[in-house]
């Protein structure tokens, strides 16, 4: 994997910066256009859902992984 790389998101009107590394970036960005949402849109919702002791890098990386992990 290489190192994170931070991009700026924009959450309820809000700009933060989040550092992925930029496989867990492609994989976000795809999962988004899979969905027809834009990542802005996305992040917002899993920061709504993620746990408060959890920081948002965190949620979106255990999102991803979720979505590519098989059900069962």
């Amino acid at each position: 994997m290489s190192r994170p790389q931070k991009h700026s998101l924009t959450l309820k009107g809000h700009r933060t910066s989040v550092s992925l590394e930029p496989e867990f970036w492609a994989a976000f960005r795809s999962i988004a256009e899979e969905k027809g949402r834009g990542i802005n849109d996305l992040a917002a919702e899993i920061d709504v859902k993620r746990d408060e002791d959890t920081g948002l890098a965190s949620a979106i990386r255990l999102f991803v992984l979720a979505h590519y992990r098989p059900a069962g």
